[in-house]
């Protein structure tokens, strides 16, 4: 018969003491401690090229309630003449307020949280109340609207945009879009900045149907025609580094190839200037 070696019961009750509150604790502070790591290196994820440097932008508030419907023009609506009406309605935002974090060196507009509108990927109109007048040439369009902050840059929840299409001008034939294809869509940077908002500069885009993803679609910024960066994750960022004058950045949705995802569609390009 195999021999049992019996513990004590106080020797026992202290071995299990010492598995109890202190022991939970040191976990507790582990876990904590790996949570600060990962939020560290977050934070210091950057990636630097001729003197460009290029990071994601944190502190942010999510706005993960917020919602944008449009109401007028309905999507492929034909033939609504030059001077359009745009009718959103907005819950769970507030059109006209300042972001809470606006104060982080970044463009930032006194008038506070607004609309963005962009119409066939030319610059976007900022709009403060939920319904406006937009003078529009004849053609067919396609168009976003999404919500923005008060310092310019997109919130990105599925509720928070609308993508529609319309035609303007009674001659126009319509030619609706597939609008159920990948698209992005430039937002930041646009016009001049000046002094401190001259040194980090918002780079914003906005997407459509599509994801982003290591081994799937990227998006590829060059700068000033040489300095390329591709984004592998749909996040706002920081751009420090650009000199001061006219700089121009061009945005493209690739594949994992390289190649260009329809062009016509989601190539943009766009030049802002940066004043001492």
């Amino acid at each position: 018969m195999k021999s049992i070696n019996l513990v004590p019961l106080a020797l026992l009750l202290t071995l299990i003491g010492c598995e109890g509150p202190e022991s939970k604790k040191s976990n507790e502070a582990e876990a904590d401690s790996v949570a600060i790591t990962e939020n560290v290196k977050v934070e210091m994820e950057q990636w630097e090229k001729d003197g460009i440097t290029v990071y994601p932008k944190t502190k942010i508030k999510e706005f993960e309630d917020a919602s944008l419907e449009l109401i007028m023009p309905p999507s492929e609506s034909m033939n609504t003449g030059l001077e359009v009406p745009f009718k959103f309605k907005v819950a769970n935002y507030e059109l006209g307020a300042q972001t809470e974090e606006a104060r982080q060196n970044l463009a930032n507009s006194g008038n506070g949280q607004h609309i963005h509108l962009i119409i066939d990927n030319e610059p976007y109109s900022a709009h403060y109340e939920s319904e406006f007048i937009k003078n529009v040439e004849s053609g067919n369009h396609y168009a976003i609207a999404f919500l923005s902050r008060s310092y310019h840059e997109s919130v990105k929840n599925p509720n928070a945009y609308e993508v529609f299409q319309f035609s303007t001008g009674d001659d126009t034939q319509p030619e609706m879009m597939d609008l159920n294809q990948p698209m992005l869509f430039y937002s930041r940077p646009k016009g001049t900045y000046s002094g401190e908002g001259a040194q980090k500069v918002l780079f914003d885009f906005y997407l459509h149907n599509v994801e982003l993803s290591e081994l799937g679609y990227n998006v590829r910024a060059t700068i000033n025609d040489k300095t390329e960066f591709v984004f592998e994750r749909w996040r706002p960022y920081i751009i420090e580094g650009l000199p001061m004058g006219e700089n121009k950045i061009r945005i493209d949705l690739i594949d994992n190839q390289g190649d260009i995802i329809n062009p016509k569609v989601n190539t943009v390009e766009r030049v802002f200037t940066l004043e001492e």
